[in-house]
């Protein structure tokens, strides 16, 4: 409907204008078309106001459905990290338990050890007849009977001897029971909690499709009036280009002749001048070539200066791929919704790991508006490296990572509708093409 009425202004404006072309030959009527031209590019300005105040009312409700999105997308990240060390705690509990089984079977191989030596030595005691009663009883000669009583008594204390390291095998294998019973619990408490944390996901996903869903219809919308507003802008600041044209054209003529008669005049005074001027452009000439060596040697020293304060190792050519997938999109070509992509982006499944390119620090993990969870590593010498619409942030501001290193896990976040990859490298805050970094 908005075309539709700015459309027909510039129509008419387009059609007077080519249809009084040729008899348009005086600088006063071309000034009165352009006059009229520029009315009409004015009413229209006015109803792209309009419009604008239109688009800026729906802006509270596409902000409010921005910052659901941002608490959604935020939330998957948490659970998705909440998983991952779910799965390690789980890991390493089971790990735990298994080794506390071992244990428990090498204990219990060590207290048959034990019972069978116990058992033994009752046997072979009872196989001799021997005891401390019937070796007094006897009527044995004394000296016989003092041997007999000190081997029973080395055999009691052998006996005791056994029995106190049974005992001690016993709270063993009680004590390593104890905890494998603890450990099983733990790994029962840990399944179930990445059951419902994965249950919470899901639910995640399906609120940021629906969050998503809404701010897409809102920002094609928009889009569209804003283009079509745009064209008809195009069209009538083009047709007053064109006899802004025509009107110099005429004006250029009549001056001609006034023109003629002032380089006469000029040239007069150029013979006067000459040789003052010569003489100026001389000491101008020494002047900058004089700046000039100042200032390379000012650049000289700063760049020394740089190069001594530089921190890191920076990036060089050939650095590994972030992920591999097909590249949508290139640096430099346009972007659908307008402008230029300072970046690539590349086509990955949901959830596939996203690996830094480099050694450096993460200097930013947080959402942004338009880019989703975002992640930043800095790698010295004013080198970054730039990971967005990841569906979660694996490490945190601070954290130091090297290449290789898995950052996050790829996604559709910051209202994008496919999976994928956005990625940068940024040289001393200007945008380059990652494709001359990155390994061929």
């Amino acid at each position: 409907m908005i075309k539709r009425r700015v459309a027909i202004p510039v129509c008419v404006a387009l059609g007077l204008f080519w249809g009084m072309g040729a008899a348009l030959a005086k600088p006063e009527d071309i000034a009165a078309q352009q006059t009229q031209a520029q009315r009409q590019r004015e009413d229209l300005r006015g109803r792209i106001q309009s419009v604008q105040k239109e688009l800026d009312a729906r802006e509270a409700d596409r902000k409010e459905a921005a910052d659901a999105l941002k608490a959604s997308e935020t939330a998957i990240s948490q659970t998705s990290r909440r998983i991952a060390e779910l799965a390690t705690d789980l890991k390493q509990a089971q790990s735990e338990l298994e080794d506390l089984k071992r244990q428990i079977t090498r204990q219990q191989r060590v207290l048959g050890v034990r019972r069978d030596e116990l058992s033994d030595q009752l046997r072979r005691q009872y196989s001799s007849g021997l005891s401390p009663w019937s070796a007094l009883l006897s009527g044995d000669d004394p000296q016989e009977l003092g041997r007999n009583l000190a081997y029973l008594d080395y055999v009691s204390k052998a006996r005791a001897d056994t029995v106190a390291a049974l005992k001690k095998d016993i709270e063993r294998l009680a004590q390593l029971e104890a905890r494998a019973d603890t450990r099983q619990k733990d790994v029962a408490r840990l399944v179930s909690e990445t059951t419902q944390q994965k249950e919470a996901l899901e639910a995640q996903k399906k609120e940021r499709a629906t969050v998503l869903a809404r701010i897409e219809g809102q920002m094609q919308a928009q889009r569209a009036e804003a283009t079509r507003l745009g064209q008809d802008e195009k069209r009538l600041s083009g047709l007053i280009s064109d006899l802004d044209g025509q009107l110099k054209a005429a004006q250029q003529a009549a001056a001609e002749a006034e023109r003629r008669a002032q380089e006469a005049r000029k040239l007069e005074l150029a013979r006067k001048e000459k040789a003052q001027r010569e003489a100026e452009l001389a000491r101008r000439e020494a002047d900058q070539a004089r700046r000039a060596a100042e200032a390379d040697n000012r650049r000289q020293a700063a760049e020394a200066d740089n190069a001594s304060l530089a921190p890191g190792k920076g990036l060089s050519k050939n650095v590994r791929w972030p992920l591999r997938g097909t590249v949508m999109a290139r640096f430099g070509t346009d972007r659908p919704e307008g402008g230029v992509w300072r970046g690539i982006l590349v086509r990955a499944d949901t959830g596939a790991p996203v690996q830094a390119i480099g050694g450096g620090t993460v200097v930013y993990s947080n959402w942004l508006r338009g880019f989703g969870n975002l992640l930043i590593v800095d790698h010295g010498q004013e080198y970054l490296s730039v990971y967005a619409y990841n569906q979660s942030l694996l490490k945190q501001v601070g954290d130091t990572v090297r290449a290789g290193d898995t950052v996050a896990l790829a996604g559709s976040t910051g209202g994008q509708v496919d999976s994928a990859l956005y990625f940068e490298i940024r040289h001393r805050g200007a945008a380059v093409d990652p494709i001359a970094y990155l390994a061929r």
